[in-house]
């Protein structure tokens, strides 16, 4: 089926990359328009229906939020992407509580506007590579994810579930976040602590991931717990780290884990641990050498080099092109201070060439 997307934006820059973004998504069955205005907007979308409004919150004439509304009543389905550079707290309100599939700031990040105009088009694919003959397998199995997100969402009381992959894309999901213009920091900043908390696990040789992180008192509770080293669920709703209901928490978000480990093993993904080798553990020095060496003073001459390192143009093509050249030029230097070479007395006049 037929997808129309219309973009809208007085700036022909931004029309321009939005544009090459979407192509970027290769799917013959989006059609785009463009319109420099609501006015102009508004017009063609009597011409043709219109399923995705991708448009700037400041347009001439009217508002990004206006328009919305205006188009909404010719197609009530239509879903709608904010643009925006406004820091206007009032503008972001009105933002925040017109229904917008995505609010998104300038610089726009890629990455998630497309994957926002695939979830607003009910294009998601798959996130696993189909198998030959088993299109309808797959679905079914994707579908199953997200019911099962779905349904915790609905028992557990929560207003956003969410099932990441480890480059912090969202694979499946069902709410929103109250500031969904914070969405993409917010996920940014969890997917370090997925990361991290790999790491540790690592280290710590687990054989499984074990793990959740809990932030309360803010706009949300939000739990955030790793499933797989490529994936991690993100749950965001009110009163669920309160005392008395942490521990119910915890314990559906663990069931939900097992459940979705089952579902991602049947599509192919495993939660498996790779040892930290003997060759990437980092040696540390003792700390009475470390002390030792911290206070330590260089030699005049290696403080020489040092300095001029940063600076100084050498034809060396490397550092130890570079340490080999200054080894060569103070090799015949004397260790003692109080010791003068002979080429050193040449040159201060103290001995003659010919003796």
């Amino acid at each position: 089926m037929e997808r129309r997307i219309l973009l809208v934006d007085d700036q022909r820059d931004i029309l321009k990359l939005l544009r090459s973004a979407l192509d970027t998504l290769k799917n013959e069955k989006i059609k785009i328009s463009e319109a420099p205005s609501g006015e102009e907007a508004l017009l063609e979308s009597t011409r043709h229906k219109v399923d995705l409004l991708v448009t700037d919150y400041k347009l001439p004439g009217m508002s990004g939020v206006e328009l919305m509304h205006k188009i909404r009543v010719r197609h009530p389905e239509v879903k709608v992407i904010l643009v925006t550079g406004t820091s206007d707290k009032k503008a972001r309100d009105e933002m925040l509580n017109a229904g917008a599939l995505a609010i998104f700031d300038k610089p726009i990040p890629m990455a998630d506007f497309l994957d926002s105009v695939e979830r607003g088009l009910g294009l998601v694919q798959t996130i696993f590579p189909p198998e030959k003959n088993v299109e309808q397998i797959e679905e079914k199995r994707y579908t199953r994810v997200s019911d099962l997100i779905a349904n915790f969402r609905q028992d557990a009381g929560a207003e956003a579930v969410f099932l990441l992959n480890d480059r912090g894309l969202v694979q499946a999901r069902t709410g929103s976040l109250r500031d969904s213009s914070m969405e993409v920091s917010l996920i940014s900043s969890l997917m370090s602590i997925h990361s991290a908390s790999l790491k540790v696990a690592r280290y710590n040789h687990q054989e499984n991931l074990d793990a959740y992180h809990v932030f309360s008192n803010g706009d949300h509770d939000l739990f955030f717990i790793p499933v797989t080293p490529m994936y991690a669920l993100l749950i965001a709703g009110n009163g669920l780290a309160t005392e008395e209901r942490v521990l119910e928490t915890i314990s559906g978000l663990l069931a939900l884990r097992t459940e979705l480990e089952r579902a991602l093993k049947s599509m192919g993904v495993t939660g498996e641990l790779k040892e930290v080798s003997a060759s990437t553990v980092v040696q540390t020095v003792p700390l009475k050498q470390t002390d030792k060496l911290a206070r330590a003073v260089p030699a005049p001459e290696m403080e020489q080099l040092l300095q001029q390192a940063p600076t100084q143009k050498t034809k060396a093509q490397n550092v130890d092109d570079f340490w080999n050249e200054a080894a060569e030029k103070n090799a015949k230097k004397s260790a003692n201070p109080d010791v003068m070479s002979l080429e050193e007395a040449k040159k201060l006049g103290i001995l003659s060439d010919g003796k």
